[in-house]
């Protein structure tokens, strides 16, 4: 199967737009189905392992078929004993397999807090780098149908602290598909996010195997006025408050990140320096969050770029709601970017 490293890429209207891409068109769901089926094929040391990945629904459709394709000793379920499983997926990576471990929900990665904290993401370190634990786990976060505060959580700020973890947040069906790849040929734990409510977005995905960069992120909107770096589906919000804000003579260059943990410090810079304002979106609450991290970085690295203070628009420091109405009160949305970004340019 032939192999690529696309990193040129534009965006429009949602949709990536890359020589290499043409116009097929897939799901973020099918992106990911795809890049899990191909890295099976490519390699016998892939496994899959998880609550529900052989199922009828199979984990949201992305792992669906998989099981009766490659055999249940490759594709299985798996008992509800997140920090057991997390330690055989740790265990199988050191003797030289690649397991992808999924949590369907990010809430229950808690639960494997031990074996991937101390563990997991520690041990090549512990043996000098002559251990690799080459293991992603995926996770999905964020609000779904009233889930309320148990089920909803996206704490990749929290993990953001774990030496040894690579974390990425990937935003479209090319990057979902890029940058799984990418995870599985790691020869670090990555911890894999995804929002939920990217599932059934589309976009141009090639279908030759190809990986992305981790740590690399890149512009979706060239602008001159102010930087907004998005976070995962923040993405979505993010381009639609670009627009509004074009409407109201505002130019707004969009970055997304794509790579939590190591995330483009360069990217950043060269977008503060040409806009001298940045505003940080993020799908988890404020405090502590993947933006607190960004914002500290550019006071440390970007300050004497900055016109004004940054400012980040993330959930608030409460549990999630499960009502509808406080659902809609309690996420950030385009409307929010908006009236910020349009705050720090003009005031």
């Amino acid at each position: 199967m032939p192999w690529t490293t696309v990193q040129v890429e534009k965006l429009d209207n949602f949709f990536i737009k890359d020589d290499t891409a043409g116009d097929r068109i897939l799901t973020y769901k099918d992106a990911l189905h795809e890049a899990l089926d191909q890295s099976l094929a490519r390699d016998p040391r892939v496994f899959i392992m998880g609550e529900g990945v052989d199922d009828v629904a199979g984990v949201f459709g992305t792992t669906k078929g998989l099981k009766e394709k490659y055999g249940e000793n490759r594709v299985f379920d798996t008992p509800i004993a997140e920090n057991s499983l997390t330690g055989i997926a740790a265990g199988a990576a050191m003797a030289g397999l690649r397991p992808v471990l999924i949590h369907a929900r990010m809430d229950f990665i808690l639960l494997s807090l031990d074996q991937l904290v101390n563990h997991a993401s520690k041990w090549s370190y512990m043996f000098a780098g002559q251990v690799k634990v080459p293991m992603v786990v995926r996770t999905i976060s964020a609000r779904g149908w009233g889930s309320g505060a148990q089920h909803s959580q996206c704490i990749q700020g929290m993990l953001m602290n774990v030496p040894g973890l690579k974390i990425v947040a990937p935003a479209t069906p090319y990057d979902a598909k890029g940058l799984m790849i990418s995870a599985i040929i790691d020869n670090n734990p990555v911890l894999f996010v995804e929002h939920r409510w990217l599932h059934k977005t589309t976009g141009p995905v090639p279908e030759n195997l190809y990986s992305i960069p981790i740590g690399k992120g890149v512009i979706r909107r060239k602008g001159n006025d102010i930087t907004i770096v998005a976070i995962s589906y923040m993405l979505v919000e993010a381009l639609k408050a670009a627009d509004k804000l074009k409407e109201a003579g505002i130019s707004a260059e969009v970055v997304d990140l794509r790579s939590l943990k190591p995330f483009d410090e360069e990217i950043i810079i060269e977008s503060v320096s040409k806009t001298g304002r940045l505003l940080i979106a993020d799908t988890g609450s404020k405090t502590g969050s993947v933006a607190s991290e960004i914002a500290a970085f550019a006071a440390e690295k970007a300050f004497y770029h900055l016109k004004k203070p940054v400012v980040r628009v993330c959930c608030p420091d409460t549990p999630t709601p499960t009502s509808d109405v406080l659902e809609k009160a309690y996420y950030p949305s385009d409307e929010d970017i908006f009236r910020e970004a349009a705050k720090l340019v003009r005031d």
